[in-house]
């Protein structure tokens, strides 16, 4: 046979495959997808590369949390602790993260759809368990722990899972009446108003912006009216306003935020943030070295948690500091592109779901390191996947989890399959 035409039937026996599978309803075969830079890419059973990047934040944070609380014995208050205290508890944590995470990752889509209202009550049931004495656990004022044993289980790092995927079950189910206010709305905003009474009740103000960020996203990716969302927007600030002009404690780190080198804050409500600033400062371009920080010796609270990315930067400088910003960056950009993916393949649960856990991530690490390097005012929010914490670690594998589930249902769609 001549070669051209060869070619060319093997040119019409492809085309006549793909007519063949879009009248039996499937996805058309292909063998590659593009990617966000517009080059094609081999499709492999799931996305190898936010896995490792993933386990790579896991490992740094692992090494930085070590380094941060070797020298916490040498303090009166965890004098009865080994310097590997820690090391071993995080060590267990991303353990059981890490399980749950395989665990998880093997369980479709289509379960989490039907479960989300009922994954939110359980969350809200939460929310209201903790706040009841003798049962919650409070550290500083704040009762924001359920004492399990083997770890102290924090409800809102689950509310915050249960909200990007009620957020996206009740787009999915409110897309004919999107356009109005009331019926499109309401409900969402009586629904994100009584988890943040109970979260302001433990008192957790961080833990409730970056719901309300994550409801809000989700609200407004799934084509909620922009005038509509701008009057969700004002009445939020408006909230956060009131929050906090009523609110001496709340008051107080606003000016020492301002403020922080003034004596008055510089040993009181700034005293977190000055020592932040200070290590920063002495990493420079390449940090001190690992284990050089001075800073973690007793002088800034909280190293090895809400102040970890200060650490990071006094040990490993600017550049240190750099990559992990690089890496949640991509990170949630990834997630971006795995939401859009599929919501082009007609999966709004799926898509609009994954784009909240990019906001979760990206929002949370940018107030966290807006924190540490003093752009905003002092919060207890953890640097997710990196700070210490077992409920925060395990809430965050699972979460990507399911995010990488719905990349691998994706890539099976696209494959020609069915998710």
């Amino acid at each position: 046979m001549n070669p051209l035409n060869d070619w060319m039937q093997r040119i019409r026996d492809r085309l006549l495959r793909r007519g063949e599978s879009k009248r039996d309803g499937d996805v058309p075969v292909r063998d590659w997808v593009s990617t966000s830079a517009g080059q094609p890419t081999q499709i492999q059973g799931y996305d190898g590369l936010l896995v490792w990047v993933t386990l790579l934040l896991m490992a740094l944070g692992l090494l930085m949390v070590y380094s941060a609380s070797i020298a916490m014995p040498d303090n009166p208050r965890f004098a009865n602790y080994l310097p590997t205290h820690f090391l071993t508890r995080h060590i267990f944590s991303i353990g059981v993260a890490l399980l749950a995470g395989v665990v998880t990752v093997q369980i479709p889509i289509a379960f989490w759809e039907r479960t989300a209202p009922w994954l939110f009550v359980a969350a809200l049931l939460l929310l209201v368990i903790v706040l009841i004495p003798h049962i919650g656990k409070g550290v500083n004022g704040a009762r924001r722990w359920l004492p399990l044993g083997v770890m102290n289980f924090q409800p809102s790092e689950l509310a915050k899972v249960a909200m990007a995927m009620y957020a996206a079950s009740y787009m999915m189910r409110k897309m004919d009446v999107k356009e109005n206010f009331f019926r499109a709305v309401w409900p969402m905003a009586v629904a994100l108003a009584v988890v943040g009474v109970l979260l302001l009740a433990e008192p957790d103000m961080g833990a409730f912006m970056v719901i309300a960020a994550i409801a809000m996203g989700i609200l407004f990716l799934g084509g909620v009216n922009g005038r509509m969302f701008f009057l969700i927007v004002c009445v939020l600030v408006g909230a956060f306003v009131l929050m906090i002009t009523f609110s001496d404690f709340r008051r107080e780190r606003i000016f020492a935020y301002l403020n922080p080198w003034d004596d008055k804050y510089a040993s009181g409500k700034a005293y977190q943030l000055t020592h932040s600033l200070i290590a920063l400062g002495r990493g420079e371009w390449l940090g001190q070295g690992l284990g050089s920080s001075v800073e973690k010796l007793h002088y800034l609270p909280e190293a090895h948690t809400d102040f970890l990315l200060a650490v990071i930067g006094e040990e490993l400088g600017f550049v240190g500091v750099a990559l992990v910003i690089v890496a949640f960056f991509w990170l949630s950009r990834r997630l971006f592109h795995i939401g859009r993916q599929a919501i082009a393949l007609d999966r709004v649960f799926a898509g609009l779901y994954a784009q909240g856990i990019g906001i979760w991530m990206g929002g949370q690490a940018f107030i966290n390191m807006g924190v540490n390097l003093g752009a905003l005012p002092t919060k207890g929010l953890t640097l997710p996947l990196m700070s210490f914490g077992g409920s925060a670690i395990l809430m965050n594998a699972v979460a990507l989890a399911v995010a990488l589930r719905v990349d691998i249902e994706n890539r099976q769609m696209m494959r020609g399959g069915r998710a």
